[in-house]
């Protein structure tokens, strides 16, 4: 009997884990499994251990681990697979196929255009889009983010788009925010690529709050990604992918 593992990242912010709750449990309703468990990689429980054995108890044969992330970086690559690894080795008896996260599309670029559009404010040929990412020393979230910029621009042809991130790599955020206030933009869009509030959204308005004086273009706070029926969609395409028989594998399931 297949069992799926959602595997979200985690945070000290309460209503952020709610959130990913809320979305999983919406995720688990479009699937036919009767096993289907989510856990934390970190900052909040389950853990991963915990929800692993909790599908094994169930008589799951075969555990189908997705990663509930937005960007392959090092939690996907290494973090999360080192502990699917150990119970690998626990539970030698039980398959496990592990999934890719969500990665880059043109569905994860129509939420961007859907939370530029929703503001209510017009794109115009001033305006300047800060893309934020969480951001990451593996060089493939550059690659990844840059492509979703590259995504956009192609929606707004005349749009500039700047990516930058709020941790570990450059542009900083602080950095890009900066040049929007020097830059000749009479507006700023600013898009949070994060799935849920937390730490990293509160982070992104109090530094808005201390440079929205500075100059004198109209800052746009845009919403994060949230619950979104494409990123539903795209799950269930990760679940699907990875229970197939070309199914995507890592090395360490």
């Amino acid at each position: 009997m297949e069992a799926i593992l959602y595997i979200c990242h985690g945070s000290r912010v309460k209503e952020a884990s709610a959130q990913a709750i809320d979305f999983i449990k919406v995720c688990m309703q479009a699937q036919p499994y009767s096993i289907q468990e989510y856990c934390f990689l970190e900052l909040e429980t389950p853990t991963i251990e915990e929800a692993y054995e909790r599908c094994v108890q169930k008589g799951a044969t075969s555990i189908l681990a997705i990663p509930v992330l937005l960007l392959t970086a090092v939690h996907a690559k290494h973090d999360i697979p080192v502990i699917l690894n150990k119970m690998k080795e626990r539970y030698p008896a039980v398959g496990l196929k592990y999934g890719r996260p969500i990665g880059v599309s043109e569905k994860m670029v129509d939420i961007l255009v859907e939370r530029l559009e929703e503001t209510n404010v017009s794109v115009t040929e001033d305006s300047l889009v800060l893309l934020v990412g969480r951001g990451s020393s593996d060089p493939d979230v550059k690659r990844d983010l840059s492509r979703l910029a590259v995504l956009l621009r192609n929606r707004f042809p005349k749009l500039r788009v700047q990516e930058c991130y709020l941790t570990a790599a450059t542009p900083s955020f602080g950095e890009a925010l900066e040049f929007a206030v020097e830059s000749r933009s009479n507006q700023v869009f600013i898009i949070p690529y994060l799935l849920f509030t937390g730490l990293l959204m509160q982070s992104i308005e109090n530094s808005i709050k201390k440079i929205q004086k500075k100059g004198k273009q109209r800052i746009i706070l845009c919403r994060y990604l949230g619950y979104h029926p494409k990123i539903e969609q795209a799950i269930s395409e990760r679940i699907h992918e990875v229970s197939g028989e070309g199914a995507y594998v890592s090395n360490y399931a």
